[in-house]
């Protein structure tokens, strides 16, 4: 089973995120992707940070599977399963041995919002979830979103209230695949052990 998958309703930018961060080079403005009917399977390698702090690409398949990093070995890769939006009734079928879960919503469409909140609660109260499951919601699109739209997707999902509400702590990105913002603070989420 994979200890990483990655949710979110239909056309919320999944596939796209995920391209991005396997290599952000592929992803520009007129890129798009088919949405994802099934499943699909990403292995994503992170950058490597050079002595100065500047961040590399990311390193070959081949490269060894682990870096060490301040007496710690942290991953160079990780393997993330792309559930569609399409099967969100069969979502829970994923769920067994989860470590880390990104729910995607797109912020540039406020009619998915709400709706994206009532799987995204669905999700929370999974109780194979609720312990030792690292949760990362991701506000895709904010390339196409002007910048209240954050705290007002905020505002539809009842953040305030659901953090207090939920035993897993939810950690909130911002994220445009085209332009590259919010894949730093995704690597450094999915390298957490």
């Amino acid at each position: 089973m994979f200890t990483c998958i990655c949710l979110g309703p239909k056309r919320a930018g999944k596939t796209h995120l995920l391209k991005a961060l396997q290599d952000p080079e592929t992803i520009d403005e007129t890129t798009f992707s088919m949405p994802t009917i099934g499943t699909g399977i990403y292995r994503i390698h992170f950058p490597t940070k050079s002595p100065n702090g500047d961040k590399n690409k990311p390193p070959p398949a081949e490269a060894p599977a682990n870096i060490p990093h301040g007496g710690k070995n942290l991953p160079k890769s990780i393997q993330i399963l792309e559930i569609g939006g399409s099967m969100a009734p069969l979502w829970r079928q994923y769920f067994d041995d989860v470590k880390k879960l990104i729910y995607v919503v797109d912020t540039s469409n406020l009619c998915q919002i709400s709706a994206a909140g009532v799987l995204f609660y669905s999700i929370l109260t999974e109780p194979r979830l609720q312990h030792n499951t690292k949760i990362l919601l991701v506000l895709a699109k904010m390339d196409y979103s002007y910048r209240q739209m954050r705290n007002e997707a905020l505002l539809m999902l009842q953040m305030q209230k659901l953090q207090k509400q939920i035993r897993q702590q939810v950690t909130i990105v911002e994220a445009s695949a085209v332009t590259k913002v919010g894949l730093d603070p995704i690597y450094d989420w999915l390298q957490i052990p």
